[in-house]
């Protein structure tokens, strides 16, 4: 039987730990935390937002990065086994909107019970308040661990098997603080450094801050990204035809004190890269074409002529936002409609089409949900999740340099890698 030490006790962890133990591997967890699944406890904003109920074939589309990676992970332990796993054990699940999972409590930590009472269960050992300190490596292969738990010295306790589940960098303050990449550059692995991802953006423009808690619906956001300023500016130059955005995203969106967030904010910075200069259009109204929007805006025109610009736009935004639309189109809110040229008209048309706002960068790893970045992915066997550099060393979850986009995947990519750690931990002599 294969001595297994996991790294983490958090949803990889637990999950690594349960299927190591499920084949026939005597397993202990190391947790620096004083107890399980604190990331878990915050996701989905307390609710866990488990998995999502897509098509297995369609979830790589949500995988931001190293898609093909994952392709035996999440295929030997797909969404619906994780559901599966849940009902069975108790934790009854339900699924909403983008088929996103959520248990019917809508409490994440019925989430972090069931596991870990299934681990209990299976018989693995965890120790809670345990700071692990290095991983050993003799003649290319895993051999043991050095830990603390308080003021305790250091212990030194040789395994077979070692998997790395100790998470990104995103809220440190549940324990994420890139100890997995310290221990992997140890052991020669190469890490991608790590950034914020699915974290909200920081905005030059100072109107946002005269948002700050608004919230839209059904609005689009696109992404423009360039070299640099000059770029930008060439390209953003009236009359230049618009190239292909970087992003494009339906849905919510929330104005802050320093910017936007909101799920579609927060998937675009998935695909932000902080070495160019980003520009945001927001389309107001995306269910209407330009055409349309002209003639709907005219015939509010023409319902009030004497009526002062400020006041006939109320209909078209919340209230909140009228000021700044004023602000932002450059026309004297106290005129009145019918002095507001066909030249004025079409030029507030099309910023309600394409509200621009530039990027200053992103929030820190404090208010992100995920990691980008981390183990480089060549160096793990994706058929066992394996180091390629040092035999008996496994990494599972966001230690890994995979991201996602919001919506329960990068929870899956969790579930699925642990699985196949544990279990393949436990299965290689």
């Amino acid at each position: 039987m294969n001595k297994i030490a996991v790294i983490g006790c958090g949803a990889a962890g637990m999950m690594a730990a349960l299927a190591a133990a499920q084949g026939s591997g005597s397993v202990t967890i190391f947790e620096k935390n004083e107890k399980p699944g604190k990331k878990i406890y915050i996701t989905g904003k307390g609710r866990c937002n488990v998995t999502n109920a897509c098509d297995v074939t369609d979830y790589f589309d949500h995988v931001i990065r190293n898609s093909r990676f994952l392709y035996s992970a999440i295929y030997s332990y797909d969404n619906t086994e994780v559901m599966n796993f849940f009902e069975k054990n108790g934790c009854h699940l339900k699924v909403e909107r983008g088929d996103r999972v959520f248990p019917v409590s809508d409490h994440s930590s019925d989430i972090i019970k069931t596991l870990y009472d299934a681990v209990k269960k299976a018989g693995v050992s965890v120790l809670f308040n345990t700071e692990v300190h290095s991983v050993e490596a003799a003649s290319g292969k895993v051999s043991a661990v050095t830990y603390s738990s308080g003021d305790d010295p250091i212990t030194r306790e040789e395994f077979d098997k070692v998997i790395i589940c100790t998470g990104g960098m995103s809220y440190p303050s549940t324990g994420s603080t890139g100890d997995g990449y310290r221990f992997a550059k140890a052991l020669g692995h190469e890490v991608v450094p790590a950034r914020p991802s699915l974290v909200p953006f920081e905005i030059e423009e100072n109107w946002c801050s005269k948002l700050q808690g608004l919230s839209l619906r059904n609005v689009t956001l696109y992404m423009y990204q360039y070299k640099d300023d000059e770029e930008m500016a060439a390209a953003n130059a009236p009359g230049k035809k618009k190239k292909k955005p970087d992003y494009e995203g339906f849905g919510e969106m929330l104005f802050t004190h320093f910017g936007i967030s909101g799920p579609i904010a927060l998937t675009a910075s998935c695909h932000y890269e902080k070495e160019k200069r980003a520009r945001l259009l927001l389309d107001l109204k995306p269910a209407l074409t330009t055409e349309q929007l002209d003639k709907r805006v005219l015939r509010d025109f023409d319902d009030a002529p004497n009526k002062q610009f400020k006041n006939v736009i109320t209909s078209l935004f919340p209230s909140k936002l009228v000021p700044v639309m004023v602000e932002l189109s450059g026309i004297d809110g106290e005129k009145s409609v019918n002095n507001i040229t066909r030249q004025e008209r079409a030029a507030f048309v099309n910023l309600i089409k394409n509200v621009p706002m530039t990027v200053k960068g992103t929030r820190s790893f404090n208010e992100a949900i995920i990691t980008r970045g981390g183990i480089k992915v060549k160096e793990i066997d994706p058929s066992t999740m394996e180091s390629k550099l040092i035999s008996g060393l496994y990494f599972a979850g966001e230690v890994i340099d995979v991201d996602t986009e919001t919506g329960g995947f990068n929870l899956q990519a969790a579930w699925s890698t642990g699985h196949l750690a544990g279990s393949s931990a436990a299965a290689q002599e």
